[in-house]
């Protein structure tokens, strides 16, 4: 059992049939949190990157589901959006090749990172759940500066893609870390 099945109530996954269902479930629900998260969506007036819901989403799945149902949602989201459901932040959808590509790809390794480290224990403790996201951000932030230096001047890609979402960030982060640590413990077989 890794340490995200135990943020779940025991008899959940102890059968096989349960097993296929919760992740079914599990994936079904991620896939409508980050979509519905993504919804909030406030448009920077400087820059061409919003601020959304969406990494809070996919990093608080990562922390309490572990690498491969987040991993999965992620990767469902991605490809409805891209298909053409209205999803994407704003309702957007389509395969934006444009400047927040690289955010929505860096959202996918962020869930693989988070969620392997969530699995190996980091939502045991607020310290190692908030390192967690924190890596995940900059896992988000590496692919989304990236995309977005093939839209923007260089110079200004960290004055428009990083900067004004260091404030935003540091609170999912918290937030997150904070859901996912009592998530935890609530769940945790001890109780």
């Amino acid at each position: 059992m890794t340490h995200s099945q135990a943020l779940l109530p025991n008899y959940l996954y102890t059968h096989k049939n349960h097993t296929i269902l919760l992740n079914i479930s599990s994936i079904i629900f991620g896939v409508l949190f980050i979509s519905a998260l993504a919804q909030i969506a406030i448009p920077v007036p400087f820059s061409p990157v919003p601020i959304t819901g969406q990494t809070f989403g996919v990093l608080l799945l990562a922390l309490t589901w572990g690498k491969s149902r987040a991993a999965m949602s992620t990767f469902i989201y991605f490809s409805l959006g891209t298909a053409g459901l209205p999803i994407f932040a704003a309702s957007s959808s389509g395969l934006l090749i444009g400047p927040t590509f690289g955010y929505l790809i860096g959202m996918f390794f962020a869930s693989v990172v988070v969620g392997h480290l969530a699995d190996h224990g980091y939502t045991c403790s607020f310290k190692k759940a908030l390192l967690a996201v924190l890596i995940g951000n900059v896992v988000i932030y590496f692919f989304g500066l990236l995309g977005l230096s093939f839209f923007i001047e260089n110079s200004k890609v960290l004055a428009l893609g990083l900067i004004p979402f260091i404030p935003g960030g540091i609170a999912k982060a918290i937030l997150a870390a904070g859901i996912a640590t009592k998530a935890a413990t609530y769940f945790s077989p001890a109780k």
